[in-house]
């Protein structure tokens, strides 16, 4: 029987097996042990949270990271419409969907962690208050969050890119921010993406061993299109995005190397479509720091 779910139909043929996935996700499943795992209600002190000790190019970044991280619902629904654990899909698409599910069900409820305790800091610091950040949040994340990739690697390529970007991003804003209590969130929500970031790794890897260059072409399709989620949905994003990136030192290109050198461990015989994919990524690199200049001379 042919797949009935025509968002999953046209990369059903581009899966690697059940049991990498298996593999993939018990290697993450392994990486927080119960005594490291944290939550909103019990691991902070928020009567210490305090938003005076910010800047305002500081505070303008939490209140964009917990609107990016608030859009949980719809990049949870995404791996639901395109890897569907329901009778739409052939018996081994299923097993294949179903055992990724185990990651993305742990990782949802991990990023919605992250959301809420964003939201908890903006509330308990004083930056925002309950009613108009939930209406603020509510703006946005109804907003429809889409991709359309023809290859299932391209589900993870840019997930990896997006996952290590952020992670950079928090480590570097933990660095610059005074207040003890979001330098300590920042850092959790660091080690998070990190894992993210690592399981991502991981199936890149399973579909570059699998493809080899088959695979190339749609990641460096990814990167060509790559924008952080929710680029084309808040308005004044590219704006607020420079200024919150000029607080931080920032730039989700940073992520790209990393990239490639996931690829560089999964291929042992490199090809024309490798050379090929790592000069691209050092073009759009170079690019991004031209732009930010162009950028940085018309606001000056």
């Amino acid at each position: 029987m042919a797949d009935s779910n025509p968002a999953s139909a046209r990369i059903s043929a581009t899966l690697i097996g059940a049991a990498e996935v298996d593999t993939a996700v018990r290697s993450f499943l392994r990486t927080t042990p119960p005594h490291r795992r944290w939550d909103v209600e019990h691991s902070f002190d928020w009567g210490a949270a305090d938003a005076d000790r910010l800047t305002e190019g500081e505070r303008s970044a939490v209140e964009f990271i917990t609107l990016i991280e608030d859009h949980l619902p719809g990049y949870f629904a995404m791996y639901d419409k395109f890897f569907p654990v329901d009778d739409t899909v052939d018996l081994d698409v299923f097993e294949h969907n179903r055992e990724l599910y185990h990651f993305s069900v742990r990782w949802a409820q991990e990023e919605d962690t992250h959301a809420r305790v964003l939201k908890e800091y903006q509330i308990a610091s004083g930056i925002a208050d309950p009613a108009s950040l939930r209406h603020q949040l509510a703006i946005e994340g109804r907003k429809r969050f889409d991709v359309d990739y023809d290859h299932a690697v391209q589900f993870f390529t840019y997930p990896l890119v997006q996952e290590k970007a952020t992670q950079i991003y928090y480590q570097r804003l933990r660095n610059v921010v005074s207040d003890p209590l979001l330098r300590e969130i920042l850092g959790r929500l660091s080690r998070d993406e990190a894992r993210h970031f690592a399981f991502f790794c991981d199936m890149v890897e399973q579909y570059l061993k699998k493809y080899g260059d088959a695979a190339i072409e749609p990641m460096r399709e990814v990167i060509a299109d790559f924008r952080m989620p929710l680029a084309d949905t808040i308005r004044g994003y590219w704006r607020w995005a420079l200024r919150i990136a000029d607080t931080a030192t920032y730039d989700h290109t940073d992520a790209y190397e990393h990239l490639i050198k996931v690829v560089n461990r999964a291929v042992d015989a490199k090809s024309n479509k490798f050379d090929e994919l790592v000069d691209f990524v050092a073009a759009c690199r170079s690019l991004s720091v031209g732009a930010r200049v162009d950028v940085g001379e018309t606001v000056n």
